[in-house]
């Protein structure tokens, strides 16, 4: 006879895997702006998804390069691994290549041990193939697991996901609806996500998002704001109401209170995939 599991107990091996969670949600990214890529009040952060892919992200580059800013490119390893040249251009033009994983699985329904090592073997390839050590990690679909964080900060790689996006993935997005999404999300210390490429996306999705880039950039340097990648960022160090640095002294005659801890778990509805990158 098989001995029976207590649900307690497979309970407390599911939430060790998946939780927390629910970062994808705009509520939890309010709550953790380190998480959502709050940073600089002066700048905005600049980020795409997916690629690279040979026939999209070339003419990303070509429109960041007219004018005149860089980014931060989250990618794919299985994509990095096809086109390991375009890869290294990315990089020697300036721009930012972070981790977005090898395919792009929801970690919540995988196997165990499969995240950590598809997140390891996508840290080795950027390494491989630009010579640079990526700092960053953004989960499939805003899907931060505790297995996804913890093999991210082995790896030293920080987690981030974005305060804005422009649902340029959508078979029915334009750069006009792309800038009308992204709009009341653009003010200073924004992290902005698009993409590159349409690898998970409606076919030709990303011709949103690359007509809509001229005039985004434009918007935000109207507004007074520098556009360029996580890395000039700050993420974190100028939120108001965040966790103050560790390195710096605490006011005189007050105590140091306790961080708060955030354990999130969240099982989502299969329909969820259409609701947010």
């Amino acid at each position: 006879m098989r001995p029976r599991v207590h649900p307690a107990v497979l309970t407390g091996l599911a939430l060790v895997h998946a939780g927390p969670a629910a970062t994808w949600l705009p509520a939890v990214r309010r709550v953790l702006p380190g998480l959502a890529g709050v940073g600089d009040p002066g700048h905005v952060a600049l980020t795409f998804d997916d690629g690279p892919d040979a026939h999209s992200t070339p003419l990303f580059l070509s429109a960041l390069r007219r004018l005149g800013c860089h980014a931060t490119f989250f990618v794919l390893g299985e994509m990095l691994e096809r086109h390991p040249q375009l890869g290294h251009r990315i990089v020697a033009e300036g721009h930012e290549m972070a981790v977005h994983g090898w395919g792009h699985g929801n970690a919540l329904v995988s196997r165990p041990g499969r995240v950590t090592r598809e997140i390891g073997r996508t840290v080795e390839l950027v390494g491989a193939v630009t010579g640079v050590r990526p700092a960053w990690y953004r989960p499939p679909y805003g899907v931060l697991s505790a297995e996804a964080l913890v093999a991210a900060r082995l790896r030293g790689l920080r987690p981030v996901l974005w305060t804005a996006w422009g649902r340029d993935w959508t078979g029915s997005a334009s750069p006009a609806s792309v800038l009308a999404t992204m709009a009341p999300g653009l003010r200073g210390g924004a992290t902005l996500l698009l993409h590159d490429t349409d690898r998970t996306s409606a076919p030709g999705s990303w011709r949103s998002a690359l007509g809509a880039l001229p005039e985004l950039v434009d918007r935000c340097r109207s507004m007074g704001l520098r556009v360029g990648p996580l890395r000039d960022h700050d993420v974190g160090r100028a939120v108001t109401g965040s966790p103050r640095d560790p390195g710096m002294p605490e006011r005189a005659g007050r105590a140091r209170r306790p961080r708060r801890h955030f354990e999130i778990t969240f099982f989502p509805d299969p329909s969820f995939r259409d609701s947010e990158r």
